[in-house]
């Protein structure tokens, strides 16, 4: 997603010449100076740091020291942070600030054309070179962004460069080309390790050479669908191989609100985004993407298998006998789930046998629900709650706790995390008897002790929890 803020009326004028271009854009306007926008927000500062950490793509349409200003408390990892431009609110001038490795002199190209002006590129390697290395175009992805950095300071220092294979989008650029140069970039489809000084650049998508029997794919495109988990939402959280998967997508699908955090996106990639009770739908959707040789990206937070699109999927194919379907390159990678990231958070209150529940009945019967705690906690899990409570199921939370109260202690820890990994995060360890459901929402993972949990004072003032990982007696020293 790519969040245009606006400060003024004039800014709003430009904000919708840029939408009008940019479809996933989203206008944030500040309350009572801006009328029109998407979305009001009333402080600045806090909405751009929001949207920062949640990876998704900046214009922020006033000057550029209040931009700078704003987010100077977050920048702590160059690696993981969004494109993020300060524009004129008159449309005179776009100032790429942050995301060099990101596209964000890509983007800051696209909203200068719309705007008709020219953008304040600077950073050297792509002024030296006309192209920024580490951004192929989406046929190809870059095996080893992490060498990018050093790769183009030793060509700024004057080292030359060879190429191997065929990288079409080089030959306009002006690199130092030398057949016996000390650096190397290599185009090739081989599972090869990256060495010192060299850039390896892979085709996003593969020649079937073991299709079934029974299709003609040969010589095609494999179509390619990977299911992904974000994370909880930080993207420090995410795992390197999704980061590669989003960059490589020709077509993302997903529930709204994941998909927003999985962004930004290329304006060559096609966003789907959906209800988040349509997933059988979306999986089918993305079969039927991936069938005609597209690479599809399918968006989950946590992990894909964790009460998430990983299931809708396997079973979509399960369900389907189109060889199209079956023919298609499917991966599931995992994420972070949110209960790994609240225990995290609180020490180690799953450290030993534990299981998580989901207390909505949307797909199956509160009574299964019920027998499941109630069994859980007769056996003596640590346990962990998904979905504790909404507006439509008030009453379900209640009646989980009054189950707990049957087999654990009134002093049991209870960890409340909320948003964890998300700018509002918060985290609370309390116990068992001071569990209400008004400290919880559907944002929340409710942790629950075993027997053996414990839990003590934290230097910072808060608590530290663990489940030991022995069980019954201590082992001895």
């Amino acid at each position: 997603m790519t969040a245009l803020l606006v400060l003024s009326a004039l800014g709003m004028e430009t904000a919708l010449r840029i939408k009008a271009t940019l479809t996933d854009a989203t206008i944030y306007g500040l309350e009572g100076r801006v009328e029109g926008a998407d979305v009001s927000f009333s402080n600045f500062g806090e909405t751009i740091r929001q949207h920062y950490q949640g990876g998704n793509a900046i214009i922020a349409l006033c000057a550029a020291g209040i931009t700078i200003r704003s987010l100077a408390a977050v920048l702590d990892n160059k690696g993981a942070e969004p494109p993020v431009l300060a524009v004129a609110d008159d449309g005179s001038a776009v100032v790429p600030l942050l995301g060099g490795t990101t596209g964000v002199n890509v983007l800051a190209r696209q909203i200068a054309q719309i705007l008709d002006v020219t953008p304040a590129i600077t950073t050297s390697g792509e002024l030296r070179f006309g192209t920024c290395l580490l951004i192929p175009p989406p046929e190809f992805i870059l095996k080893n962004p992490e060498d990018g950095k050093t790769f183009i300071a030793d060509l700024l220092a004057g080292k030359t460069v060879r190429i191997e294979g065929d990288a079409p989008w080089l030959r306009e650029a002006r690199l130092p080309l030398d057949d016996n140069g000390e650096l190397l970039i290599r185009v090739t489809s081989s599972d090869v390790t990256p060495r010192r000084g060299e850039l390896i650049f892979q085709p996003n998508t593969t020649i079937d050479i073991a299709a079934p029997k029974d299709m003609t794919l040969a010589g095609h495109k494999r179509g390619r669908l990977a299911v992904v988990g974000l994370g909880p939402g930080d993207p420090d959280f995410m795992v390197p191989a999704v980061k590669q998967e989003l960059q490589r997508a020709e077509d993302i699908l997903g529930y709204e609100t994941y998909v927003r955090m999985g962004g930004p996106f290329r304006p060559d990639q096609t966003v789907h985004m959906t209800d988040n009770r349509e997933e059988m739908q979306r999986a089918r959707h993305a079969f039927e993407l991936a069938a005609t040789g597209r690479s599809v990206v399918m968006i989950s937070s946590g992990d894909p298998g964790v009460f998430a699109m990983a299931a809708a999927v396997v079973e979509a194919l399960h369900e389907s006998d189109d060889p199209a379907w079956h023919g298609v390159e499917l991966e599931i990678l995992p994420g972070v789930s949110a209960a790994l990231a609240a225990a995290s958070r609180s020490g180690a209150p799953l450290g030993h046998d534990f299981c998580i529940l989901s207390l909505s009945d949307n797909l199956k019967p509160w009574d299964i629900i019920e027998k499941r705690i109630m069994l859980a906690a007769e056996a003596d899990f640590a346990m962990a709650f998904y979905n504790p409570i909404s507006k439509q199921r008030p009453w379900q939370l209640p009646r989980a706790i009054e189950i707990l109260r049957q087999y654990r202690s009134p002093e049991t820890p209870i960890v409340l995390g909320r948003d964890i990994g998300r700018p509002a995060e918060a985290i609370r360890v309390i116990i068992l008897a001071e569990l209400t459901p008004e400290q919880v929402d559907m944002r929340t993972v409710i942790i629950v002790g075993s027997s053996l949990t414990r839990s003590f004072d934290r230097a910072d003032g808060g608590k530290w929890v663990y489940t030991p990982r022995w069980y019954g007696t201590k082992p001895q020293a």
